[in-house]
């Protein structure tokens, strides 16, 4: 399983075209509410847990995903559905975006 910490996911966001990933919020559309990762130039998309099953061929396989939650459990488990469906630079953002709004971005609601 590929996790990676919130500054890593900055420095990856930061990096070449190339390398930029989709963020993808695994939280419930309420969560995404309260607080959510935005960075210019960086797309995202919400996805709840609950709907990766039935939306994961909305998903680019060849681009860096970044999958998030509030404290990286969900997002864990959708990164190992994505490895089984042949996805490979799949990555869970350790923490979720509570350690986010800790390391990278205090401006970020936590809950």
């Amino acid at each position: 399983m590929q996790q990676i910490g919130p500054r890593e996911v900055l420095a990856m966001c930061q990096a070449g075209p190339e390398l930029k990933p989709l963020l993808l919020d695994v939280r419930e559309p309420w969560e995404a509410a309260l607080a959510s990762i935005r960075l210019d130039g960086i797309s995202s998309s919400l996805m709840p847990m609950g709907q990766v099953t039935t939306r994961f061929g909305e998903l680019d396989p060849a681009q860096p995903i970044v999958c998030y939650c509030h404290h990286g459990m969900r997002s864990l488990q959708v990164v190992a559905f994505l490895q089984r469906q042949g996805f490979d630079s799949v990555y869970n953002l350790a923490g979720g975006i509570d350690a986010w709004s800790q390391d990278v971005d205090p401006a970020v609601p936590r809950y």
